[in-house]
C-alpha cells in the first residue's frame, strides 16, 4: 500500500481500513489480515504508557513504537502520529520531526492534527518529499485544554469551518483527512467534495474509510468505551481467564508437565547417578 494506491482507492469506490498499532506484533497480525493503513498514533501515550491523555508523548516515544511497527508490517501504509509541540513552533522543527519519522522510525507519512492554519506546516512537509494525512474534528492533543471531547459539526458554523479546514488542507498537499467525532452529515459532505480519502473515527457511515485504537477493537483497554467503538474481541477477558488458569496450575503442580520437559538419555542418567553416588561416599 501506498499514497498513491490509497487514492485509487476513493476513485474506485472502495472503502479503506485503518487499525492504530504501536508494536512489532499486533503490526505483523494488523499486515497479514491486509489492513490497508496502520497508524502509531499517540494514543499510544495512553494505551502503552498509561498517560491520563495522548498530550506527553514525545517524538522518542514515538519513534521507538514507530521502529517496532515498521518492522512488523510491510505491506500496509505506515504513518507516524506527530505528537502535541513535535510541529508547533516553528515549520523547520515540523519538516526535522516529520523527517525523523521517515528516516528513524521507517514510516512512509506522517499524521498531524489541526486545523487551516497547519496548511503552511503540511505545505511545507509535503514539499520536502513527506507524505502528510491530516486530521480535523476533535483533536486529542488539545482538546482536554480547550473545549473537552465533544462532538463537532452540530451547528452551522461548526459545520462551515469544518468543510473549509478540510478543502484547506487537501490544497495544502494532505492525501488524505482524518475525520474524528464529527457529525455524519458533514463528514458525508466533506468526503463527497474532496478529492482525497476521509478516514472516520466516530464520524459515521460516508467516510471514505474508518479507523480504531486497536485496543478499544479488542477490549484491551476498558477504562474508556467510546460509542463508535465496536468491539470484535474481548481479549482482556480471555487474558484474565488465561492468567488464572496458568496461576492455578502452578499451584496445583499441573505445570510444567513432562511433555514441557526434556530429559537425559538413561546412559547418561546413570553416568550422574553414579558420580552422586560416589560424592555421598566422600570418594569425590
Amino acid at each position: 500500500m501506498n499514497v498513491q494506491k490509497l487514492s485509487n482507492m476513493k476513485a474506485n469506490s472502495q472503502k479503506i481500513s485503518a487499525i492504530t498499532a504501536y508494536d512489532y506484533s499486533f503490526a505483523k497480525i494488523a499486515n497479514d489480515s491486509e489492513i490497508d493503513v496502520i497508524l502509531v498514533g499517540d494514543s499510544g501515550a495512553m494505551v502503552m504508557f498509561g498517560y491520563e491523555t495522548t498530550s506527553p508523548a514525545t517524538m522518542e516515544e514515538m519513534l521507538l513504537m514507530s521502529k517496532a511497527v515498521s518492522r512488523g508490517a510491510t505491506n500496509s501504509l505506515l504513518v507516524g502520529d506527530m505528537p502535541f509541540m513535535s510541529y508547533h513552533a516553528s515549520v523547520d522543527d515540523a519538516i526535522r520531526n516529520a523527517g525523523r519519522f521517515i528516516k528513524e522510525g521507517g514510516m512512509q507519512a506522517v499524521k498531524i492534527e489541526g486545523d487551516r492554519h497547519l496548511a503552511k506546516t503540511i505545505r511545507a512537509i509535503t514539499k520536502a518529499g513527506i507524505p502528510v494525512m491530516g486530521h480535523i474534528g476533535l483533536q486529542p492533543q488539545m482538546a482536554q485544554s480547550w473545549d473537552g471531547y465533544k462532538v463537532h459539526g452540530s451547528s452551522y458554523s461548526s459545520a462551515k469551518q469544518l468543510i473549509e479546514d478540510a478543502h484547506e488542507l487537501e490544497q495544502a498537499g494532505a492525501f488524505c483527512i482524518v475525520l474524528e467525532m464529527i457529525t455524519e452529515e458533514v463528514s458525508k459532505i466533506i468526503s463527497e467534495s474532496l478529492t482525497i480519502p476521509t478516514i472516520g473515527i466516530g464520524s459515521g457511515r460516508y467516510c471514505d474509510g474508518q479507523i480504531i485504537v486497536l485496543h478499544d477493537l479488542l477490549n484491551l483497554n476498558d477504562s474508556l468505551n467510546p460509542k463508535f467503538v465496536k468491539q470484535y474481541a474481548d481479549l482482556k477477558t480471555q487474558t484474565q481467564n488465561a492468567l488464572s488458569d496458568y496461576k492455578d496450575d502452578i499451584n496445583t503442580n499441573n505445570f510444567p508437565t513432562s511433555s514441557h520437559s526434556w530429559s537425559m538419555e538413561s546412559s547418561e542418567l546413570k553416568k550422574l547417578q553414579k558420580y552422586l553416588g560416589l560424592i555421598k561416599k566422600n570418594k569425590l
